[in-house]
């Protein structure tokens, strides 16, 4: 199951072309990985500043790896400030293809009840009581009257 929707995630993202948006945030925070190693007195490692920046991304702030070079600092601002408009434009990304899903369903199930409302003639009784249930849920759920 969460295979499935890991995947239904990697489709929206390469319809929608936010994949590019997360591959470009990846290649930043790697070369402002990058960046704090050559710059930063307290940092020497690529995994170490790596970690540092999921602590910044993640605004946990363990506290573990400081920097304290001017740039560096520099940097971790802009990560965040990155990272905070990335999470909100993939998060907008999938809420709306959601939504139109929903839209594009609803409409699909209308044009199914109005299909059967013009063969109205031709339904059997039991097909006829269905559709009057239907239309009696659908007025409860918009608050009229049954």
């Amino acid at each position: 199951m969460c295979m499935k929707r890991l995947k239904i995630l990697v489709r929206i993202l390469k319809v929608s072309r936010a994949d590019r948006i997360l591959v470009s945030y990846l290649v930043f925070v790697g070369i402002c990985a990058l960046l704090i190693v050559w710059t930063d007195p307290a940092i020497s490692r690529i995994g170490d500043a790596l970690w540092y920046l999921y602590a910044v991304i993640s605004t946990a702030g363990f506290g573990d790896v400081v920097v304290s070079g001017l740039m560096s600092r520099i940097v971790s601002v802009l990560v965040t400030v990155y990272s905070l408009i990335v999470i909100a434009v993939i998060t907008g990304v999938i809420v709306n293809y959601y939504m139109q899903m929903l839209e594009l369903k609803n409409k699909e199930t209308l044009a199914a009840f109005l299909d059967r409302l013009e063969h109205l003639p031709e339904l059997s009784e039991k097909e006829i009581a269905e559709l009057s249930e239907k239309v009696k849920k659908f007025r409860g759920q918009r608050g009229g009257k049954s």
